[in-house]
């Protein structure tokens, strides 16, 4: 399965961008809040839980084994960088939260890294085709630097709500602020809206 982002009519570049930020062309910029980490494929899971029927775990050849998704498009960060034409390549968030099957009362999703970071969004935003794990940039392992061998990937949003290092999906029935949200963040962090901050 593909995605080519949230397109309607033919746009242009500028049209792409959202207010306040500027295109890096070719660059991608490392930030992150923690040191990043060695983990070992061999030990490696992704667990989805929390408000769920059936909390489900997948190690690295498990998560494989599952059906691929592509997207394709243009993401965003809060510190003012857009990124155009990126291809990410995973698995969808609908595809992990269909084998753990929500339970009525779950509204939020609560992404949790190994490094202990966290974010926080409604679910509404991570379902419907709009949310990734992804493990390759452009048909290639993601670097550890860009939160390789995962990340959850949440283009329409500020980039810090697409966590580096993900290993857990939590679904939970009440918001709860993740890492830069308690820190003053915006909860949502819309870049068309520019919520960036509280």
């Amino acid at each position: 399965m593909e995605t080519t982002g949230f397109t309607g009519r033919r746009t242009t570049r500028s049209d792409r961008l959202p207010p306040g930020q500027y295109d890096t062309g070719s660059g991608w910029p490392v930030l992150a809040a923690e040191v990043t980490p060695k983990p070992d494929l061999a030990t490696w899971s992704m667990t989805v839980d929390g408000q769920v029927e059936n909390p489900v775990t997948w190690t690295w050849d498990e998560i494989h084994e599952l059906p691929g998704s592509t997207y394709r498009g243009d993401i965003h960060c809060v510190t003012t960088w857009s990124k155009f034409d990126t291809v990410f390549t995973g698995v969808s968030v609908d595809t992990l939260l269909e084998a753990a099957g929500p339970l009525p009362g779950a509204a939020f999703l609560l992404a949790h890294s190994s490094t202990g970071y966290s974010t926080n969004m409604p679910l509404s935003d991570v379902v419907g085709g709009k949310a990734w794990v992804v493990w390759e940039f452009d048909g290639r392992p993601l670097a550890p630097n860009h939160g390789g061998p995962a990340r959850l990937l949440v283009p329409h949003l500020y980039f810090w709500k697409s966590a580096k290092w993900v290993d857990r999906l939590e679904l939970l029935q009440q918001d709860q602020p993740g890492f830069w949200e308690v820190r003053g963040y915006h909860d949502r962090g819309d870049p068309w809206q520019e919520q960036r901050y509280r």
